[in-house]
């Protein structure tokens, strides 16, 4: 398995954003920024808010995209470019409407699942979909229609803490996945209901 080497949070730019379900992936590395005493500072160059760290020995790349959802192909493939990452070295974080909120889940490459997120990033990458996924449940809402106005919606305070949680729980299980062991990350991670 590749080394991961970047971190990217998946959302649409602009306050009338910040807040919906869509975002998660975003507030996946704007937590683990915070945690790490890290700003998330503009960087043109890659076309979103950008930190390099080192965390518990590994030099880290934290990118969330402010192009739209279905433009973050154009962040992951200047990041990419810039420092000759493979695809594989990549930790993409999104919302899942197929995972309840207050769950997450790590999956190693794959579909886009209908995400223009990822379908944007494929795409880019040349269709190499072998990124690591961290797919943060915000449920369905039952029917395809109210899909987009679901994810384009914050969720409500109990939600917003579930999903939360969900990040904290993701954030605990870094040092796995850092190290290689993404089958003792996703276990850890996956236990927890």
């Amino acid at each position: 398995m590749t080394a991961i080497r970047a971190l990217i949070g998946l959302g649409n730019p602009g306050q009338q954003y910040e807040h919906t379900r869509h975002n998660a992936g975003a507030w996946f590395i704007e937590a683990f920024a915070r945690a790490c005493n890290t700003p998330l500072r503009p960087e043109k160059k890659f076309f979103g808010q950008y930190a390099k760290i080192t965390y518990q020995g590994h030099e880290l790349h934290l990118l969330v995209p402010t192009t739209f959802m279905n433009r973050s192909g154009q962040a992951v493939s200047s990041l990419a470019k810039f420092f000759k990452f493979p695809t594989s070295a990549f930790l993409v974080a999104h919302d899942e409407l197929d995972i309840p909120s207050g769950q997450a889940r790590l999956k190693q490459g794959g579909g886009h699942g209908g995400h223009n997120g990822l379908r944007d990033i494929i795409s880019a990458q040349g269709n190499d979909r072998e990124f690591m996924r961290l797919r943060l449940g915000i449920d369905h809402p039952g029917n395809a229609k109210l899909v987009t106005n679901h994810v384009l919606s914050a969720p409500g305070k109990a939600e917003r803490q579930s999903i939360d949680d969900a990040i904290d729980a993701s954030i605990n299980v870094l040092p796995l996945l850092l190290q290689g062991d993404s089958a003792r990350a996703m276990s850890q991670l996956h236990s927890i209901k």
